[in-house]
């Protein structure tokens, strides 16, 4: 099936791996009415669609919205709603919510906000997807002084990975995070490098891919000290933008001895 899209989701629908994640949640467990967050050009709904009631695909941009329409008008059981999913009002409750609005940290997208406000039209036994994101950081030396995804950037790792915070979207989540955290590092070190890995389901796990949540390099203060553990203190709200981010150095301990 060909779709009729933007220059952007033109390269979310060559993300195979993205795609091929969803579809697998998607078949698993997409079912009864279904309300597909930012539905863009329609591709998650045209998933959802045989395996659902009815799917709701709510886009508010009117000219994707449009697209969308287009795309998925011979597919009866879908409707496409030009609307905000923060002010829509729902007509029935959900059995699925499918909500792809991503990014590392889910810190400068929707997601966040946007599932909250959707928990009070999810069913008991309902399902949303994706099911979760689990995060991690590292210890990095780079060149920017600014707060950057890794895209092309080169950068060197200096230390192994520590998960500091895993979420699941079936429950309210607080938008203001806030942790202090060890990782190890060796060597100079003056960056953090945040890597989000997306539970699709329970068991389907996606790391980044080309157009799903790119690891974000945040600067710290310089360190230049041997196999060390650097306790940090980050901070953002999700759904804040890359601005609420702040990342401060607590303490730093030797590991030689």
């Amino acid at each position: 099936m060909r779709f009729l899209v933007t220059a952007y989701h033109h390269n979310l629908l060559k993300d195979y791996e993205r795609l091929s994640g969803f579809y697998d949640a998607i078949r698993e467990h997409a079912h009864g009415i279904v309300y597909d967050i930012g539905a863009g050009s329609g591709i998650l709904s045209y998933f959802a669609a045989p395996y659902s009631k009815t799917v709701f695909a709510i886009e508010k941009d009117e000219k994707i919205a449009s697209y969308a329409s287009k795309n998925l008008a011979g597919i009866p059981n879908v409707k496409v709603v030009n609307e905000d999913a923060l002010s829509y009002d729902f007509p029935h409750q959900a059995d699925t919510i499918i909500c792809e609005m991503l990014d590392t940290a889910l810190i400068d997208e929707e997601q966040v906000p946007i599932v909250n406000k959707c928990l009070k039209h999810l069913k008991e036994d309902g399902r949303i997807i994706p099911y979760g994101v689990i995060n991690g950081a590292e210890a990095i030396e780079m060149d920017s002084e600014t707060i950057r995804y890794d895209e092309n950037y080169k950068y060197k790792t200096k230390g192994g990975l520590t998960i500091y915070d895993s979420i699941k979207f079936n429950k309210r989540i607080d938008e203001k995070f806030k942790k202090t955290f060890e990782i190890p590092a060796n060597g100079r070190t003056n960056g953090l490098k945040i890597t989000t890995f997306t539970l699709l389901a329970e068991n389907i796990i996606a790391g980044p891919t080309q157009m799903m949540n790119p690891p974000l390099l945040i600067p710290i203060e310089e360190i230049k000290e041997e196999n060390y553990m650097i306790k940090v203190t980050l901070s953002y709200r999700m759904g804040g933008g890359l601005n609420t981010i702040k990342a401060k150095i607590k303490d730093i301990e030797d590991r030689k001895t």
